[in-house]
Parts: structure tokens; sequence; C-alpha cells
């Protein structure tokens, strides 16, 4: 049975109070599916199922933010201040943060001091931020303990945290001094002082980092969590790899969007409105309408070459959509470079010759095939034409798709930006005047 028609089960079972039937059709799915299967059933109906569950938390933080809003309006605010107490504290501040300000005056109240405090200080993060992405749920030990002090502090604080592989060694002013594994803790000496068995090279990131930043480190580190520290080298909170794989993922499918001319799109496509796709895709393909313009000026200037040779309609789309394809080859290359940190802005230059020899011999290669193509249906005066003009597209949509990403990033915009049919439509302008340029300087005006 797929999710729709398990949810479509499940509603019809719950609305009937017959609940012990529900947890049974559900206890079998894993936390994760069992969330996929709740936000597709009506709020109320959602909610009176996830009361049933023996671990209702869990499976409420799997929900998509808003999901989990429409359901955080069903309960009393006991009862959703209970479920929300025991979410990891990630999560907790960012249902929070999606909450309008009178749920937020209603729910603050009602939650003990610590969790409000914690609430407050996660919110108050910037997005984008390592600090907006971290959770306060984690292991730490005092610098003075020794290994057999430490397994009891990990026992105490274990239920508690979000991951116990990593434990973080912090001094009276919780200052981040070293990280001791629960590996080398199982296996060192019970006497041993934490100091002899902690790694004091740490890799951490500030509250303030970019979350790519954290990310990066992560994935360079191989990291489970990545501690984040405030100003003054104090730990503040920690990002988890899972989280770390969550904002990778929307990064990328981000850089898909704007790849394609789409801007960045929240939710789940088959969710989203008509009005928001109409919204997200009409500014670029507007303002490419214009671009294309460019293309009609210069068909327009060489009308009288072209009148004298009609056999340069024929070929005029392939050349200038042989150009178009290379430099979207160059920009996704170079998108993609500058997102991993394979190449930076100085790295230009050195890249743009090889881009150059790289895409002379792409262009050579193209300009066998299309001057045979030239030579049957023309003569070898077209078939000059063509080559010379398929060589000089291909390198010019090459080094337009290669550098418009290192433009971009330098005037501090989102390389991603330099999409498709963007490049595409650069690429097209600059074709057609080359090749109408190149078939003037050969070919007779009548």
């Amino acid at each position: 049975m797929d999710n729709e028609a398990l949810a479509l089960s499940l509603s019809s079972v719950v609305e009937n109070k017959q609940f012990a039937q529900a947890v049974s059709q559900i206890q079998a799915l894993r936390p994760i599916d069992k969330a996929d299967v709740i936000a597709l059933m009506p709020p109320k109906l959602a909610w009176q199922l996830l009361e049933q569950l023996p671990n209702p938390s869990v499976v409420f933080s799997y929900l998509e933010t808003d999901i989990q809003v429409s359901i955080a309006q069903v309960p009393p605010r006991e009862q959703m201040v209970q479920l929300i107490t025991q979410m990891p504290s990630d999560e907790r501040a960012d249902l929070y943060k999606s909450l309008n300000q009178e749920q937020r005056d209603a729910l603050l109240p009602a939650l003990a001091q610590v969790e409000r405090e914690d609430i407050r200080r996660l919110a108050s993060y910037e997005e984008g931020t390592a600090g907006s992405l971290m959770t306060s749920d984690y292991a730490t030990l005092n610098i003075n303990m020794s290994v057999t002090e430490a397994m009891a502090c990990l026992r105490r604080e274990a239920p508690d945290a979000e991951t116990i592989y990593n434990m973080y060694v912090i001094d009276e002013a919780r200052k981040l001094l070293g990280v001791v594994t629960l590996k080398t803790l199982i296996l060192a000496d019970p006497n041993q002082p934490i100091t002899d068995i902690m790694m004091k090279t740490i890799v951490s990131s500030g509250v303030n980092d970019k979350q790519a930043t954290v990310v990066k480190k992560i994935a360079r580190y191989d990291l489970i969590a990545l501690p984040i520290i405030d100003e003054g080298g104090a730990l503040v909170g920690i990002v988890t790899h899972d989280d770390a794989m969550d904002v990778a993922s929307d990064e990328a499918t981000d850089d898909f969007h704007k790849s394609g001319g789409v801007t960045t799109m929240v939710g789940k496509l088959k969710d989203v409105s008509i009005t928001m796709l109409y919204k997200k895709r009409v500014f670029w393909l507007v303002f490419l309408v214009f671009g294309n313009l460019l293309s009609g000026l210069g068909i327009s200037h060489f009308e009288d070459i072209i009148a004298a040779n009609l056999v340069l309609v024929f070929f005029l789309p392939l050349l200038v959509d042989s150009g178009g394809n290379a430099g979207s080859q160059s920009a996704t290359l170079m998108v993609r470079a500058l997102a991993t940190g394979d190449v930076v802005m100085r790295d230009w230059f050195s890249l743009l010759g090889r881009e150059a020899l790289v895409a002379l011999l792409l262009g050579a290669t193209m300009a066998v095939a299309i001057a045979i193509i030239g030579y049957v249906r023309g003569d070898a005066t077209v078939s000059l034409v063509l080559a010379l003009s398929m060589v000089a597209v291909v390198m010019i949509g090459c080094l337009i798709g290669m550098s418009l990403p290192f433009v971009l990033s330098k005037f501090g915009l989102d390389p991603a930006s330099a999409s498709a049919p963007l490049i595409t439509s650069v690429c097209d302008a600059s074709g057609v005047v080359m090749y109408l340029f190149i078939a003037s300087r050969f070919l007779p005006l009548s």
C-alpha cells in the first residue's frame, strides 16, 4: 500500500476512533516513514494518531515545518508544550520561528525556563548561519575529570544528547579545549585524566559562519558533528552530520533551480501553487525575451548577406545552438567548482587559457563535421565559412560560460545564476553576429 492509500485508510480508522487499529497499521514503519504518511492526513486526524504513538515527538520532528505548524494548532497548549519539550532543540527552534507572534506568545510562558531561554537563543541567530543550524543537545566533559568520572557524566547526559560519539571538553567558562570520542573513552584506562586522551586540535566553526562553510568542514574532515563556538571561544552548540546533509541537499536543489532560470522555491513541487510557480519562473523568461532581441538585431544588420546566400539560414540554428551548448557545459563546470571550493577567483586567468585551448579543440572537431555538410549543401567557400564560424562560436561560448560565474561571484552574486538559459541567450546573440560577420567577409552580396 502506498503512502496516500495508507493515509486515507488511517484517516478513516482514526475518524472512527479505532486508535488501536490505526497504531497497528503504522507501527512497523520507521519514524520518518510514519511522518510521510501522517503528513498526508488532515491536521486534526494527524494529531489524534500522533497522540497514540509511543514516541510522538520523534515522528513529529520528521515532519516538514509547515505541516508541524498546521498540526500544532489542533491540540490544547499543555499537550503541545509537552510534545515540543521532547523535540531536539534545533528542530524546536525551527518550529518556533515558523509560528506567528500570537502562537509564540501562547507557547513560551508554558515552557520551563530552560527550554524557553534555549528557544529564544537559538531562534535569535540569523538564517543561513551556523547558529541557526546548530543544536544545544550535546555531551560535555569538564577538563578536570578522569575517565571514570567522564563515563558517569556521559551516562547522565546521554538521554538528552543528539549524539554521544563525540564529547566536548570545556572549562568553567565553557571554552572549548578538546574533543573525546566514545571509542577513545571506552578503551582508556579508568584512572587516566581526560586531558591525556582528548584531541586538542579541534575543527570548529564560529556561530556567525555561513552554513555552507559548516557543510564544507563536516564533509572535508568527515565529522559526525561540528562544534560551534562564539566570539570568545565558548562552546554554544554543535551541527550534526544529518543537518549538514539537509543543508547540502537544499543548496543543491537551489542551484539546480537557478541553473534552469527558476528563482529559489520553498516546499515540494507538487504542493506549490500555480501562482508561486508563475512568479518563480516569469522573471528570467521575460528578461531573456529582451535578451534574445539581440539575436534579431544581429540578423537584421546582415539582411543583405542572408538574402544573397540563403544557404546560411539552414546552418544558423545549428551554429548558435552549438555555442550555447558549449557555453552551458563550461558554466556548469565552473559553477560547481566554485561551489565546492575547487577553484577561486585568482584561478580565473589560468583557467581562461586552459578553457581556450579546450574550446579550440572542441570547435575544430565540430568544424570538420559541419564543413563536410556545408560543402554538400553549398560549395567550398560556404564550407570554409561554416568551419571558421563553428570554431569561433564554440570558443566564444566556452569563454563566456566559464567567465560569467566568476564575474557574478566577483560582484557578490550567486554563480548559480549563470543559468543555462542566460548562457544560451548570450551565446546565441554573440554566435549570430560572429557567424554572419564571417560570412560577410567571404561570401558575395549578389
